[in-house]
Protein backbone atom coordinates (compact mmCIF):
# COMPACT_ATOMS: atom_id res chain seq x y z
CA UNK A 1 0.00 0.00 0.00
CA UNK A 2 1.37 3.49 -1.00
CA UNK A 3 1.21 6.71 0.99
CA UNK A 4 -1.51 8.35 -0.98
CA UNK A 5 -3.81 4.77 -0.08
CA UNK A 6 -2.83 4.61 3.24
CA UNK A 7 -3.92 8.45 3.67
CA UNK A 8 -7.25 7.59 1.99
CA UNK A 9 -7.54 4.45 3.85
CA UNK A 10 -6.94 6.34 7.56
CA UNK A 11 -9.22 9.27 6.34
CA UNK A 12 -12.22 6.72 5.29
CA UNK A 13 -11.70 5.24 8.57
CA UNK A 14 -11.63 8.40 10.81
CA UNK A 15 -15.13 9.22 8.97
CA UNK A 16 -16.58 5.86 10.26
CA UNK A 17 -15.96 6.72 14.07
CA UNK A 18 -16.91 10.18 13.12
CA UNK A 19 -20.26 8.98 12.00
CA UNK A 20 -20.39 5.88 14.90
CA UNK A 21 -19.69 8.45 17.62
CA UNK A 22 -22.66 10.82 16.16
CA UNK A 23 -24.85 7.49 16.99
CA UNK A 24 -23.96 7.22 20.05
CA UNK A 25 -26.81 7.52 22.63
CA UNK A 26 -26.81 10.85 24.38
CA UNK A 27 -25.50 9.77 27.95
CA UNK A 28 -22.75 11.08 30.36
CA UNK A 29 -20.85 7.57 29.95
CA UNK A 30 -21.01 7.47 25.92
CA UNK A 31 -20.54 11.34 25.85
CA UNK A 32 -17.01 10.51 27.53
CA UNK A 33 -16.25 7.19 25.55
CA UNK A 34 -17.34 9.04 22.56
CA UNK A 35 -15.18 12.14 22.79
CA UNK A 36 -12.15 9.77 23.63
CA UNK A 37 -12.77 7.36 20.75
CA UNK A 38 -13.53 10.76 18.06
CA UNK A 39 -9.86 12.30 19.43
CA UNK A 40 -7.71 8.86 19.07
CA UNK A 41 -9.89 7.71 16.13
CA UNK A 42 -9.73 11.10 13.69
CA UNK A 43 -5.74 11.50 14.93
CA UNK A 44 -4.65 8.45 13.54
CA UNK A 45 -4.93 9.92 9.94
CA UNK A 46 -3.77 13.06 10.52
CA UNK A 47 -0.86 12.16 12.28
CA UNK A 48 0.14 9.72 9.08
CA UNK A 49 -0.01 13.11 7.74
CA UNK A 50 1.82 14.50 9.98
CA UNK A 51 5.09 11.36 9.67
CA UNK A 52 4.53 11.64 6.12
CA UNK A 53 5.96 15.43 5.81
CA UNK A 54 9.02 14.37 8.35
CA UNK A 55 12.29 15.99 8.07
CA UNK A 56 14.09 13.47 9.32
CA UNK A 57 13.92 9.71 9.52
CA UNK A 58 13.69 10.12 13.66
CA UNK A 59 10.97 12.85 12.82
CA UNK A 60 8.89 10.18 10.74
CA UNK A 61 9.65 7.57 13.71
CA UNK A 62 8.32 9.58 16.13
CA UNK A 63 5.02 10.39 14.32
CA UNK A 64 4.38 7.06 13.84
CA UNK A 65 4.99 6.44 16.84
CA UNK A 66 2.24 8.64 17.59
CA UNK A 67 0.12 7.16 15.27
CA UNK A 68 0.58 3.33 16.88
CA UNK A 69 -0.42 5.08 20.33
CA UNK A 70 -3.19 6.17 18.76
CA UNK A 71 -5.04 3.44 16.71
CA UNK A 72 -4.68 1.55 20.01
CA UNK A 73 -5.89 4.23 22.54
CA UNK A 74 -8.90 4.14 19.51
CA UNK A 75 -9.02 0.25 19.67
CA UNK A 76 -9.79 0.39 23.20
CA UNK A 77 -12.29 2.87 23.69
CA UNK A 78 -14.13 0.89 20.81
CA UNK A 79 -13.80 -2.52 23.03
CA UNK A 80 -14.97 -0.56 26.07
CA UNK A 81 -18.17 0.57 23.94
CA UNK A 82 -18.76 -2.97 22.90
CA UNK A 83 -17.89 -4.76 27.00
CA UNK A 84 -20.26 -2.09 28.35
CA UNK A 85 -22.93 -2.69 26.14
CA UNK A 86 -23.37 0.65 24.83
CA UNK A 87 -23.11 -0.49 21.31
CA UNK A 88 -23.61 -4.25 20.24
CA UNK A 89 -19.87 -5.76 19.96
CA UNK A 90 -20.68 -6.77 16.39
CA UNK A 91 -21.33 -3.16 14.90
CA UNK A 92 -17.97 -2.62 16.19
CA UNK A 93 -15.71 -5.60 15.22
CA UNK A 94 -15.37 -4.22 11.34
CA UNK A 95 -14.04 -1.11 13.14
CA UNK A 96 -11.59 -3.02 15.51
CA UNK A 97 -10.16 -5.10 13.26
CA UNK A 98 -9.32 -1.90 10.38
CA UNK A 99 -7.53 -0.17 13.47
CA UNK A 100 -5.48 -3.63 13.89
CA UNK A 101 -4.79 -3.70 10.14
CA UNK A 102 -3.58 0.10 10.01
CA UNK A 103 -1.74 -0.64 13.70
CA UNK A 104 0.03 -3.30 12.32
CA UNK A 105 0.93 -1.98 8.87
CA UNK A 106 2.67 1.07 10.88
CA UNK A 107 4.34 -0.97 13.46
CA UNK A 108 5.75 -2.37 10.89
CA UNK A 109 6.69 0.55 8.76
CA UNK A 110 8.41 1.60 12.12
CA UNK A 111 10.45 -1.89 12.08
CA UNK A 112 11.63 -1.07 8.47
CA UNK A 113 12.97 2.46 9.18
CA UNK A 114 15.00 1.06 12.38
CA UNK A 115 16.49 -1.76 10.59
CA UNK A 116 17.62 0.62 7.60
CA UNK A 117 18.78 3.24 9.71
CA UNK A 118 20.45 1.34 11.92
CA UNK A 119 23.39 4.81 12.67
CA UNK A 120 21.22 7.09 13.46
CA UNK A 121 20.39 6.08 17.08
CA UNK A 122 16.54 5.65 16.23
Amino acid sequence: MNEAEFKRRTKALALRVVRLVAELPKNATADVIGRQLLRAGTSVGANYRAACRARSTKDMLSKLGIVEEEADEAIYWLELLGDSKIVKASRLSDLIREFNEILAMVVASMRTLRSTNPKSKI
